[in-house]
């Protein structure tokens, strides 16, 4: 009689196919046996280190090299995970700014862009953050090999204008300016100009203004350009402080009410 395999076994034959990723429903369609009992060997491996779970049902392989950090890098599962929850997604912000060469620091978590509102995720040492935007499906994106597959990330244009609307987990101004002032040597003018479309006319304004800040004019003007054919208002470059003493920049129709220092 031949010896069913274990769960285990079965974890160790996903790794030996290349593939990282499982769901307990995965597990039970294979393997059969009880739903109580499948839980309880997950929740085994889980705890030996040989397994990671970032969501509930979702599982991640955890190869000898990583099990010092208890999970491998998120962009091993990111396109599997987002997919396993229904997302629409990409890889944003600091992250994917990081992945075209900006930021002199790579960012503490993993951070995301998705169509729907999804809590923080952990796994060992590996956090990811969602932020949500109803233009996920629309913004340029690329697809970006990874170790097991590959995941869509955004390009310089979207990440330029992604750092801007979600400037508070961008590390706010002085950090957005730095990278920005980074990432310009990736941005395509005329491929900002198509995104400004896809954005609202403050987000413009506000990258516009950052742009020429840190000396990218190049960059700046095809926006300016675009910007002059569209009625615009006067914006706050925080829209949580006040005006201050500070003149209107009538170029982009932005008050600076705060001081943007480049950490170079």
């Amino acid at each position: 009689m031949t010896r069913s395999r274990t769960i285990a076994e079965w974890v160790e034959e996903q790794q030996a196919s290349g593939r990282y990723t499982f769901t307990r429903e995965d597990v039970e369609t294979s393997r059969g046996g009880s739903s109580v009992a499948v839980q309880t060997a997950l929740r085994r491996l889980k705890q030996k280190g040989r397994i990671a779970s970032p969501r509930r049902g979702f599982y991640v392989v955890v190869p000898p090299e990583y099990r010092a950090a208890g999970c491998p890098p998120a962009s091993w599962f990111i396109d599997d995970l987002m997919s396993y929850l229904g997302r629409h997604y990409y890889v944003g912000l600091l992250t994917s700014a990081a992945l075209h060469g900006a930021g002199h620091q790579q960012p503490m978590v993993f951070q995301v862009v998705a169509d729907r509102a999804t809590r923080p995720m952990q796994a060992a040492r590996v956090r990811i953050e969602v932020h949500t935007s109803r233009t996920v499906t629309v913004m340029p994106v690329t697809r970006a090999e990874t170790e097991t597959g590959s995941m869509a990330v955004a390009t310089p244009e979207t990440t330029a204008f992604d750092l801007v609307r979600f400037f508070s987990a961008a590390g706010h101004w002085n950090n957005v300016a730095t990278v920005l002032s980074e990432l310009a040597e990736k941005i395509d003018a005329d491929r900002l100009v198509e995104v400004a479309a896809l954005v609202q006319l403050p987000d413009v304004q506000r990258l516009g203004y950052l742009l020429t800040l840190v000396g990218k004019g190049e960059l700046a003007d095809p926006l300016a350009g675009w910007l002059a054919k569209r009625r615009t208002t006067v914006i706050r470059l925080r829209t949580d402080r006040p005006r201050g003493d500070v003149d209107v920049d009538s170029r982009w129709r932005l008050i600076p009410n705060e001081k943007v220092d480049i950490d170079v």
